[in-house]
């Protein structure tokens, strides 16, 4: 079996859930989520000779994942697809979360979601976002700043 083949298998096995999670916040619905997921790793299994390098593999699929919710948003209109501005899928189960979330400038809530729903390492969200991975550990820091103070207000307000 192909190299290339056995670490797309990998990488589906190990993070096909995070990837519908992470689009999930884009497209709003899991299900068209999943459905781009899965065309994504199928599209990556056919075309899997372009890939630059294994190290480029995650964020190569995540580019195809996002390619293919988009034209599947623009071919049925009933579904919004926002991807520079995701947001929790199911904001009421965390309203305040949800609300400091949205309060993030959108490039800091994608690689907040790209970390923490779709499990992609520092490498991973900046060869994905086009930024260093100083600047992806950087924005992340500034993220958590925000958020804690986000949620610290919201806390005092509540007690």
């Amino acid at each position: 079996m192909d190299e290339r083949v056995r670490a797309i298998e990998c990488l589906y096995r190990d993070r096909f859930s995070g990837y519908c999670d992470a689009l999930a916040t884009m497209t709003r619905d899991y299900e068209s989520a999943r459905d781009a997921v899965q065309e994504a790793f199928a599209r990556a299994l056919r075309e899997r000779r372009r890939l630059r390098s294994e190290a480029s593999l995650a964020p190569w699929i995540w580019t195809i994942a996002l390619r293919v919710a988009l034209a599947s948003a623009s071919r049925r209109r009933d579904v919004p697809l926002s991807p520079d501005e995701p947001t929790l899928p199911e904001p009421e189960r965390d309203p305040a979360l949800a609300a400091a979330i949205r309060a993030l400038p959108p490039r800091r809530r994608l690689i907040v979601f790209l970390r923490y729903f779709a499990g992609f390492s520092y490498a991973e969200i900046a060869e994905a976002c086009g930024v260093r991975e100083g600047t992806v550990a950087a924005t992340l820091a500034q993220a958590h700043d925000a958020l804690l103070a986000q949620l610290q207000e919201v806390s005092e307000c509540t007690s």
